[in-house]
């Protein structure tokens, strides 16, 4: 039987490529900040050991993960030469139904963002039950949500480049 994988954001440099040629924003949520500024962080230093040159990096801050489907559309209209949008949130569930309702609302609209433009749009949102839940994704046991999400940035940029 095979262990389950506790630090699910470890991953093989060699499979990603050099995001030097690349150009990656990153919106990251102000709500949940001991969990998105962990993640932000994640992702910063991930694109950046991968070769994104700082010119090429744009990090904005929005008040909440709602928001981040607008502030997407926003990065991609106004930033022609943008290759990827890196979007980072925590929602956590609550005693009401609001959890579904901003979760449904953010995930469908980031994949609308990211059909409307023809770029990746990639939802590093973490939907968890418990704030610990989501501590341990955000740098802890569980790994880096942040790191995911600037890997896949990576990854679909290159895809991007060979569909072109």
């Amino acid at each position: 039987m095979i262990g389950k994988k506790t630090n699910l954001s470890d991953y093989d440099p060699k499979a990603v490529p050099d995001a030097s040629k690349y150009s990656i924003g990153v919106i990251a949520a102000e709500w949940n900040p001991s969990v998105t500024d962990a993640m932000l962080k994640g992702a910063v230093d991930t694109l950046r050991e991968n070769g994104i040159k700082e010119d090429n990096l744009i990090v904005k801050r929005v008040p909440g993960t709602y928001e981040l489907p607008y502030a997407a559309e926003c990065m991609l209209a106004n930033n022609k030469m943008l290759d990827a949008v890196i979007c980072i949130g925590c929602v956590i569930q609550g005693e009401t139904r609001h959890f579904e309702f901003i979760c449904q609302a953010v995930s469908q609209g980031l994949v609308n963002v990211s059909l409307k433009h023809g770029r990746p749009v990639i939802f590093s949102v973490l939907t968890t039950n418990t704030m610990e839940q989501a501590l341990d994704r955000a740098g802890g046991k569980h790994g880096n949500k942040g790191v995911e999400g600037a890997v896949t940035a990576i990854k679909m940029c290159q895809y991007s480049d060979e569909c072109a």
